[in-house]
This record gives C-alpha cells, sequence and structure tokens, in this order.
C-alpha cells in the first residue's frame, strides 16, 4: 500500500462537506476548534486518531464522510499549533488519512501537500526521546509512513527535495543507542523507498547521508553512522552513479563547490569501500588519475586513502583492480619523500593482511631499502620486522636479507633499527621457539650476523652488540642452568668468525675491566703529577670504550672526581670488578651505583646514562663460579652422552668440542671462576679423551687458570703432572707446546719439570724417523723460550749436531715431481714438517737468549737467508718437490721476520736478508703471499715489528691476485690508523717518531723497490710504471689525510735520499743510479697527486743510517754529477 504510482488528486473530493455544510466528526466527538481549550483538543483528537487508526481502506463510506475532517485537520490551525501534543495527534491522523485514502491523497494544492509533509518530519523529532510517554504514538507515526511510503507521493511536487533533505536530516539526528532494530528498521525502509523509487539522488540529499560517515558525525553519533551504512548497502545499485558523479565533480573536474563534503573525499572513499566496495565501482579510476597528479600533497594523501584500502583485513581491492594496484605500487618510486614514506608503512599493514601481495611488494622494498632517506630505510626495517614479529610466515628470505644488509647501514638509526629487529625474532622464534623448527632454522643466521657487527669499527656498533647479547641471545636474567645451556648450544652452532667476535667481545669487556681496575689502584696511591697524569691516561682510555668518546671524556673525568669523593662507591664499583663477583652481585652493585649517581630533579641524566654504559660493559651478567660450574656440568652430560645435543641441532662431538672451546674462552677473562675440584676432575676426563682439539683446549685451560691448583688442589697436581708429561712428549705437536707452556705456568718446581721432559726428548732424536720428530722438536723449542738460563746451553748442541747438520742440511726423501706449489697439511711429508718445525726451534731458543753473545743468530740468519736464495732447497740436490719449497720458504721468511720482533736480532739482520724476507710477499706460490701477509699484519698492528717491515706491503701492487692487494690495502689503512692513533694517545711516544710515524716508512720503500730484482734498467719504461704503482700503492694511503704537512714531509725525505748513497752498496754507481731513479718517480707521484707538497717541511726528516750514507755536505745531488739519468719522456 503505497503511494509509488499515484494519480493526480481526484478534484471531486476536494472540499467535500456534510449536507447542512458542517464537518462531520466520529460519534462522542464534538466539533475541534480555537475555541475550545487545549486539553480538550487533545481529549478530542486522540478520539479522531482512534477513529482513523480502525479505518480501512475499504470503508468507503467512512472515507467519503470524514474527508471534510481530513480537509479540516489539514488546515493552518493544526499544522501551526504551538502544542506539541496537538501537532503529534494530528500527525498520526494526517498519516492515516494518507494510509485510507491512498493511492489518493485528499489534499490537491501542492503547497498544502509540501506544508503537511513539512510538518510530519518536524514531529519525527520526538522519536529521540524514547522515555518520552507520547513515544510509542511517535513510532507510530514513523511505523505508519513506512508502511505507507506516504512520502512517495511528494515526488510529484517540485521541491520534494527540500522535504526528503529535512526527512534524512530529521532521522539521522533522532536516531540513538536507545531504539531498538524496529525503529531502525522504519527510518531504512521510509528512506530506501525514496532513494530507490525516486528519479534520482540530488547533492543535498546524498549529503545528508554521507556527512554521517565522516569521522567527526561518526564519533559523535555512532547510531547514526550505523543507519547511513545500512541504508548506501540497500541501496547500493541506486545510489552507486550518484556517488559516482559526486566524486567526479570534486576528484576529477576540481569543482569542490558542489558540495560541503568536498574537503573530507578520501574520509568518505575510506568510509564507502568498508561499507561495500560496489558504492566504488566507477570511483577507483578516478583514484588512478588521482595518482598521477602533479602536487605531490595530494599524491600524498591519494596514498595514503588506498594505504587503508588495499591493506585492510577483508579488501580484495589489489585483485579485483589490478591497474590501480599496479599504478599504487608505482608510488613506492615518488619523487615526493612523504609519499614513498607513506608507502612503505603501509607495507606493513599489507603483508599482515594479505601475504598473497608478499611478492608484488618484495621488489619495491628492495628499492626502498637503499632510499637516499634514512627515515625511509629505517620505515622499511620497521616494516618488515612488525610482520615478522606478527607472523615468520609473512615474510619471504628475501625481506629479511633487506633487514640484514642494512644492519651496515651508514646511519647509526637505521643500523640500530636493522639489529634490533632481528634481535628480538631471533628471541622469539630461536630462543623461545615459538613458531616451531622449522621457523628457527629459517632466521638460525641472525645470531651469526649479529655477532659479525662486532668487528665494525663504530664503538655504538660494538655496545649494541654487547647489549643484544645480553638480552637477546642469551638473556643474562635466566637462572644460572638456563642461561649456560643457552650458550653452551649458541656457542657450538655459531660460524668460525661468529665465535671469533664473540671471544673479542669479552676480551674487550676484561681490557675494559682491567683499565677501571687499575683506575681504582691509581686512587689508592698518593696524589703526585706521575699519578695525576697516569690517572688522566686511564681516563681517555676508558672514554675511548663508551658511546661519543668526546663528550664521555668530560662524563668519565666526572665520574672520575665522584669515585675520588665517595669511597663507598669506590668499594661497590671494587666489587664489581672483582674476579670473584657473581652475577646476582654485578646485578645489585650495577643499581646500586646507579641509585647514588641518580638525580631525582633530573630526568634525562647523560652523565648517568654514561655510567650506566660503563657498567654494563664491565659487570659479569652471564659468568661467575656457579655459571662455570653449569658448563661443565653440561660437557659432562655431552661425554656421557645425556645430553640434548641433537634436539637442540649440534653433534655431541661438536658439543663437546665447542664446550671445551668456550671454556678456553672464559678461563682467559674469568679464570679465578675455574677455581674448583669439580670443574678441574672433568677437565682432567677431557685430557684422557681421544678428540685432539677437546685435550689440547682443556690444558690450555689448566695453563689459564691452574695458579693455585699447587696448594689447593694437590691431589689434581698429582694427577695432572704425568698427563702433562706425556703430552710434552708424545701429543700433538699443538698439545705439547699447551702441556709446557701449562708446567712453566702453574708449578713452582718447573725446572725439574721441564728437565724430565727436555733431557729424554733431547738424547730420542732420530732424523731418520720424521714423523715421530715433531712434537719434540716443538716442546724442546718452547721450553728452551721459556727456560733459557737453564737450557740455552744444552739446546746449542742439539742445533748445530742435530738441527742443522743432520736434519736442515739432508733430504732422506724424495718429493713428489706433481708441480703442485702447495699441498693440504695432510700431504705434506713429515720430513719437511720436521724441517719446519726444526726452523721454528732455532727462533724460540734465540728469543729465549734474547743475546747475540755466541752469535747463533748470526749463524741462523745466513742459514735462513740460504734457503730463501735457493727457494727452499738448501741442499740443492732437487729432491724436494715444489710445494715442499713452498712451505721452508715461508718458514724461513717467518722466521726473520719473527727474529726481527726482538730488538737485539733486528740490528744483525742486514738489509740483503731484509730483502730476501720481504721478497716472500711476491713469492710465486699464492698460499705462501697469504699466510706470510697474515703473519706481517699481525706483528705490525701490535707494534711488534719495526716500521721498515710495513714497506713490505707495497710489494704488493705487483701480486696478480685482486683480493690480495684488496687485503694489503687494507692492512696499510689500518697499521697506519694504529700509529697514528698511538701517537696521538702517548704523549712519549714523539721521541720514538723513527720508529712509529707511518711517514718514515717511505725511506724504507724507496730502499725496497731500488733493490726489488725485477727493477734491472733505470731506463725502461714498464719497469718504472711498475715501480710507480708499489710506490703509489703506499703513498695513497699515506696521502688520504694531510696531516701536519706531510705530503711536504714525504717530498722532503724523498729530495734528501739524493743527496746520500745507497749504505748498502755505496760506491756501486749503479745501485745508486737505481735509488735515485725511484726517488724521483716517488716525487713525480707526490707532485702530481697533491697540491700540498710544495709547503715547507715542518721538521727535517732523519733517514735511517742504515740503509742511507750521510747527506754530502755541499747539499750537492749525487745524480747531478752524472750517476742518474732523466726520467724516460714516455713514462712521464
Amino acid at each position: 500500500m503505497d503511494f509509488t504510482a499515484q494519480p493526480k488528486p481526484a478534484t471531486a473530493l476536494c472540499g467535500v462537506v456534510s449536507a447542512d455544510g458542517k464537518i462531520a466528526y466520529p460519534p462522542g466527538v464534538k466539533e475541534i476548534t480555537d475555541k475550545i481549550t487545549t486539553d480538550e483538543m487533545i481529549k478530542r483528537l486522540k478520539m479522531v486518531v482512534k477513529t482513523f487508526m480502525d479505518m480501512d481502506q475499504d470503508s468507503e463510506d467512512e472515507k467519503q464522510q470524514y474527508l471534510p475532517l481530513a480537509l479540516h485537520l489539514a488546515s493552518e490551525f493544526f499544522l501551526r499549533n504551538p502544542n506539541k501534543d496537538v501537532r503529534l495527534l494530528v500527525a498520526c491522523c494526517l498519516a492515516d488519512i494518507f494510509r485510507i485514502y491512498a493511492p489518493e491523497a485528499p489534499y490537491t494544492s501542492h503547497d498544502k501537500l509540501k506544508d503537511i509533509f513539512l510538518f510530519i518530519t518536524r514531529q519525527l523529532k520526538g522519536l529521540e526521546d524514547t522515555k518520552s510517554p507520547q513515544f510509542n504514538r511517535y513510532f507510530y507515526l514513523l511505523e505508519n509512513l513506512a508502511w505507507v511510503k506516504s512520502y512517495n507521493i511528494c515526488f510529484e511536487l517540485e521541491d520534494c527535495n527540500e522535504i526528503f533533505i529535512q526527512l534524512f536530516r530529521t532521522l539521522f539526528s533522532v536516531i540513538n543507542n536507545s531504539h531498538n532494530k524496529k525503529v531502525q528498521m522504519h527510518m531504512l525502509d521510509l528512506m530506501s523507498s525514496i532513494i530507490m523509487e525516486g528519479d534520482g539522488v540530488t547533492q543535498e540529499l546524498l549529503d545528508s547521508i554521507l556527512i554521517n560517515l565522516i569521522p567527526a558525525h561518526k564519533n559523535l553519533n555512532k547510531q547514526s553512522f550505523d543507519l547511513a551504512k545500512v541504508l548506501l548497502k540497500r541501496t547500493v545499485q541506486t545510489i552507486e552513479a550518484c556517488i559516482a558523479n559526486f566524486f567526479n565533480q570534486v576528484l576529477v573536474l576540481g569543482r569542490s563547490s558542489v558540495s560541503d563534503l568536498s574537503e573530507h573525499v578520501f574520509d568518505l572513499i575510506q568510509e564507502l569501500f568498508a561499507i561495500d566496495p560496489h558504492l566504488l565501482l566507477s570511483v577507483m579510476p578516478q583514484l588512478e588519475f588521482k595518482l598521477k597528479s602533479n602536487d605531490g600533497e595530494e599524491r600524498l594523501a591519494v596514498v595514503r586513502l588506498l594505504a587503508k584500502l588495499f591493506g585492510s583485513k577483508d579488501s580484495d581491492l589489489a585483485t579485483q583492480n589490478r591497474p590501480l594496484w599496479q599504478c599504487f605500487l608505482g608510488r613506492f618510486n615518488d619523487i615526493h619523500v612523504p609519499v614513498r614514506l607513506e608507502s612503505v608503512k603501509f607495507a606493513s599493514h599489507c603483508l599482515m593482511n594479505h601475504p598473497d601481495l608478499a611478492k608484488d611488494l618484495t621488489e619495491y622494498l628492495k628499492v626502498r631499502s637503499h632510499d637516499p632517506e634514512e627515515a625511509i630505510r629505517h620505515d622499511v626495517i620497521v616494516t618488515i620486522i612488525t610482520a615478522a614479529k606478527r607472523d615468520l610466515a609473512l615474510v619471504n628470505d628475501q625481506l629479511l636479507g633487506f633487514v640484514r644488509e642494512r644492519t651496515l647501514d651508514k646511519r647509526w638509526r637505521v643500523r640500530k633499527e636493522a639489529m634490533m629487529g632481528l634481535a628480538q625474532l631471533y628471541k622469539k622464534y630461536c630462543l623461545h621457539g615459538e613458531a616451531g623448527k622449522e621457523a628457527a632454522e629459517k632466521v638460525s643466521w641472525i645470531k651469526d650476523k649479529l655477532l659479525h657487527i662486532y668487528y665494525q669499527n663504530s664503538i655504538d656498533d660494538k655496545l649494541l652488540v654487547e647489549k643484544i647479547f645480553a638480552q637477546y641471545l642469551v638473556p643474562h636474567n635466566l637462572e644460572t642452568e638456563e642461561r649456560m645451556k643457552c650458550l653452551y648450544y649458541l656457542y657450538a652452532s655459531l660460524d668460525p668468525n661468529a665465535v671469533k667476535a664473540l671471544n673479542e667481545m669479552w676480551k674487550c669487556q676484561n681490557m675494559l675491566r682491567s683499565h677501571v681496575r687499575e683506575l681504582l689502584d691509581l686512587h689508592k696511591q698518593p696524589t703526585s703529577e706521575a699519578n695525576c697524569s697516569a690517572m688522566f691516561g686511564k681516563l681517555m682510555t676508558i672514554a675511548k670504550n663508551l658511546p661519543d668518546p668526546g663528550k664521555a671524556q668530560d662524563f668519565v673525568k666526572k665520574f672520575n672526581q665522584v669515585l675520588g669523593d665517595d669511597e663507598k662507591l669506590r668499594s661497590q664499583l671494587e666489587l664489581l670488578i672483582s674476579p670473584t663477583c657473581s652475577c646476582k652481585q654485578a646485578d645489585i652493585c650495577v643499581r646500586e651505583i646507579a641509585r647514588k649517581l641518580a638525580n631525582p630533579k633530573q630526568p634525562t641524566n647523560p652523565f648517568l646514562e654514561m655510567v650506566k654504559f660503563l657498567l654494563e660493559r664491565i659487570a659479569p651478567v652471564h659468568i661467575d663460579s656457579e655459571a662455570i660450574s653449569a658448563l661443565v656440568k653440561l660437557m659432562n652430560k655431552s661425554i656421557e652422552g645425556t645430553a640434548d645435543d641433537e634436539e637442540e641441532g649440534v653433534s655431541p662431538d661438536t658439543a663437546i668440542r665447542s664446550g671445551l672451546e668456550l671454556l678456553k674462552v672464559l678461563s682467559f677473562t674469568h679464570p679465578t671462576s675455574f677455581h674448583s675440584a669439580e670443574t678441574y676432575e672433568s677437565l682432567l676426563q677431557c685430557l684422557r679423551m681421544e678428540d685432539d682439539k677437546v685435550a689440547e683446549a682443556a690444558i690450555q685451560i689448566f695453563r689459564n687458570t691452574g695458579h693455585k691448583i699447587e696448594t689447593d688442589l694437590p691431589q689434581i697436581r698429582s694427577t695432572l703432572i704425568p698427563i702433562l708429561h706425556q703430552k710434552a712428549k708424545r701429543g700433538t705437536p699443538h698439545q705439547a707446546k699447551q702441556a709446557v707452556h701449562c708446567i712453566h705456568a702453574i708449578f713452582t718446581n718447573k725446572e725439574v719439570q721441564l728437565a724430565q721432559i727436555f733431557e729424554p726428548l733431547s738424547r730420542s732424536l732420530n732424523a731418520d724417523v720424521p714423523e715421530q720428530l715433531i712434537t719434540p722438536l716443538v716442546s724442546l723449542g718452547h721450553i728452551s723460550m721459556l727456560a733459557p738460563d737453564q737450557f740455552a746451553s744444552p739446546m746449542k748442541s742439539v742445533v748445530a749436531n742435530f738441527i742443522v747438520k743432520d736434519l736442515l742440511m739432508n733430504d732422506r726423501s724424495t718429493g713428489e715431481k706433481n708441480g703442485k706449489l702447495w699441498s693440504p697439511d695432510e700431504e705434506v711429508s713429515p720430513e719437511v714438517l720436521a724441517k719446519v718445525q726444526a726452523i721454528k726451534l732455532l727462533v724460540r731458543w734465540l728469543l729465549g737468549m734474547k743475546n747475540n753473545q755466541s752469535k747463533s743468530a748470526n749463524s741462523t740468519l745466513r742459514l735462513l737467508s740460504a734457503m730463501l736464495v735457493s727457494e727452499g732447497d738448501l741442499t740443492e740436490q732437487k729432491r724436494i718437490s715444489k710445494s715442499d719449497m713452498s712451505r721452508l720458504r715461508l718458514a724461513a721468511g717467518s722466521a726473520i721476520m719473527k727474529l726481527a720482533q726482538e730488538p737485539c736480532y733486528h740490528e744483525i739482520i742486514t738489509p740483503e736478508q731484509f730483502q730476501l724476507c720481504a721478497l716472500v710477499i711476491n713469492d710465486e706460490c699464492y698460499q705462501v703471499r697469504q699466510i706470510f701477509a697474515q703473519k706481517l699484519h699481525k706483528a705490525l698492528v701490535k707494534l711488534l715489528l719495526p716500521l721498515e717491515y710495513m714497506a713490505i706491503f707495497a710489494l704488493c701492487a705487483k701480486d696478480p691476485v685482486k683480493e690480495r692487494r684488496a687485503h694489503a690495502r687494507q692492512c696499510l689503512l689500518k697499521n697506519i690508523s694504529i700509529r697514528r692513533e698511538y701517537i696521538k694517545q702517548n704523549p712519549m711516544a714523539t721521541e720514538k717518531l723513527l720508529s712509529l710515524l707511518p711517514e718514515y716508512v717511505v725511506p724504507y720503500m724507496i730502499h725496497l723497490l731500488a733493490h726489488d730484482p725485477d727493477f734491472t734498467r733505470s731506463q725502461d719504461v714498464d719497469q718504472l710504471r711498475d715501480i710507480k704503482e708499489c710506490l703509489w700503492f703506499m703513498l695513497e694511503v699515506l696521502m688520504t689525510k694531510n696531516e701536519n704537512n706531510s705530503h711536504a714531509f714525504m717530498k722532503k725525505m724523498a729530495e734528501n735520499i739524493k743527496l746520500t748513497r745507497d749504505a748498502q752498496s755505496p760506491d756501486e754507481s749503479k745501485t745508486n743510479e737505481k735509488l735515485y731513479t725511484v726517488c724521483d718517480v716517488a716525487l713525480c707521484v707526490i707532485n702530481s697527486k697533491s697540491a700540498l707538497c710544495n709547503a715547507d717541511s715542518p721538521k727535517d726528516p732523519v733517514l735511517p743510517m742504515k740503509f742511507f750514507t750521510q747527506p754530502e755536505k755541499d747539499g750537492v745531488q749525487w745524480h747531478d754529477l752524472g750517476s742518474s739519468q732523466p726520467l724516460p719522456p714516455r713514462f712521464k
């Protein structure tokens, strides 16, 4: 029953009255006029309402009878009545009249119809108060209007839109949470019939619906939002075109004046999409158009909107609208930074809600992970880690790989986010095993990668790795047994580089503990200038181990001042770094010191933060006696086969071996924690095992920790001694070395013990059985080095009669003539291995004596030089294989380098011997070059070798293998950096500049290159190019900075050499000519690469007298006298 197809009202019915000209009222109802009271009017109207309620459309007589009354009720008197009850009753009557007379309304005037419907609409506001006594009557009004679809009659009115807008606004304003579903249903029926049965929805009417979706309105009245939502869903087919037109006007044509809601278009699109994506079928292409806008801010707004649409949980927009999705992905590469940032932020929600889109996102995130903007790279990490923490299956290996790359980002904020994110993933999936073994396996690489970062130079990186280790890899707050189990299996599963990094971390922390201990010792001494100077140096060293060393210096000085004034604080700190401090005590100490230094009035206290950094680095939060005991028990279980090794993904053998290695490392940093009979009993058990590595590690642990065994644990001592003797005589070479050192370190009667090993070994040496020689030679060499006073003389006869005469000067076996330059260790003949150990024995013997009174060092150096000259075949009988010759050349070169570390032997190494040693770095065998360069670098960075040995790296420019050249360059950078830093940190070092200042390597390099066997003709252009390459290889690194006018200083050195002669052959004109030619090439390089080299040198350089004669007094250059020729024009 409705007015949908209603014809125009019939005029026959209009104005009908009763025969006597009066209005007919229902029985019992008197006339209703303005003459009666309001109460009486209400009473009579109620009876009228009742009458109309009971009537139906079939009551033709009644309809005719009450038509005048119907017209009367629509008069101005009732429509404008001030009493709301009167108005309500009239509205109910009118609603029933429309029902009864449908489909023909009794009102002919369009103006009257408009007034009536606006009047009825106004009465609907009474629906707002559900507790009103009249609410049921208001509900009846609504129900009647909805059922009959009375408002549809308004379609015939020209200004029907005004009525509909008023109706919609009224209904949306009155709906509230006290209404039941029936109220909402009738409202929906009423409004949806208007939308679906009309000719279209005007913009104003659409606005009256859409305004309820705007966040501000939505938050004020959720029921109106819900009503609008359901209405739009119900009318989607009809209203979609109107919505499309609205957005087209605003988005494409830019006509924002068409609606007051124009500024909320993106909010509206989001809400409409959530309601029903079909509402926006025609709008999505318009968004694609907007994504390509020239206005960055506009693109940003669209990206924000689409991010919500694509990312929402149930959205299938990316699948349904691929062109829009591809266009959106293109915004990841937008020129506008905020757009790229917003795109990256979206990826996190998308990965979590739509894993199927991960493949599309991966390539774009890859590019953004290298974005020039720090914030974007940072957010890429946050995006991936957030998704991975939700569910690891949401991110593929490629995405995790992007985070892995960013751990080496140039910006600290990005590196930190990447490292912390990976640490959280490791703890969640590996430590806690939240997603099973497969997930744990997927991120098992994280532990290694995080520890590798400890190799970075930045102190911030190192500190963060330490923090991650303590909180995520091996959480320090776990109970001791659980914590040690975590450490035990972590150590067993790390790759070799990660193990080295972890060992280095413990070493650095231990070193810092030592510095703090020494600082506290200085506080105990009386104040003096020397004490203050030493304290200052110690504070600077400690500051270098903290973030931002520049600021840290001030904080460390302040902390030192507090330590000087507060004895209790000093005692707390002493307890913290005490070797006997337990993990629990350490935790209490750290909190107590922090509490004392805290300032309640200063919430952010940089000083306190810096002190906390220091305390965290030195506090033993993982290892104490209880922890070592727990580790030993775990290892015992692995030995017995009762441990969880296989479950943890580690074989028992690996667990035992790595467990011993772990204990060995900890024995260096926490020796006191090992001192218990139980621990040593377990180590003795390891000594009896067949695994050589395990036994070797156990011996070293005894060596590092057993200082009190002799006095406190006699039973352990009596068991240990025979085992050490046996290992020194018949163990592996490494075991023999450790056994000798262990005896020397922990026993008071070491002379007797060592003699009991030395005498039988020295008597039983037999060159005919070389495989049985290696261990005795190792033991004898180390004994003579550790106790030279006792064994130097008896060793001399062993060296002369057996080592040199019987072993080195004889070739008993014939090597394989396979042409190989190198063979694996297991394929090297026992005789050559014995000869290598014999060479090492000579060096150890000499290093023990530390003097050359017997001229033994000269003889040894001549022997080593002869071995290098003969290319490893000392006897020159050509019975030895190429690979064995390589081993012996390496041993000889390394031996000379080792002797050069002792000043008394460095003095007697001639320039020729030095040059022979240097040429090993150009050996034809790759492995010889590689190992020699590593040994050279290791000795140089520890400042053990004289500066001239750094010149050897210049020869690496000729290495045919790129990676060897790169390694040598890194070695040079490291060495130069260490020497410059050492000079800065040690004021006294200025007295030794000749041996420390990196620039002083230039004269050694020039002399070495002048004597390069490949440099035979000083006018040969190709040879000169090689010389130039070697010079630039070194000078490039030296000239990176012009510190203290160093470019001019190096130029001055090269010029001064030309005023001298070659001390190696002062009277040979060809030798001097080559020397001056190299100087000319060096000057050519320096002049061409630096504009600052022509400045005055800050001081006159000193040239080493061992390589150059004194300059000529008259300042005449030797090449001016005809002993040198200008460089060839082609070379220049």
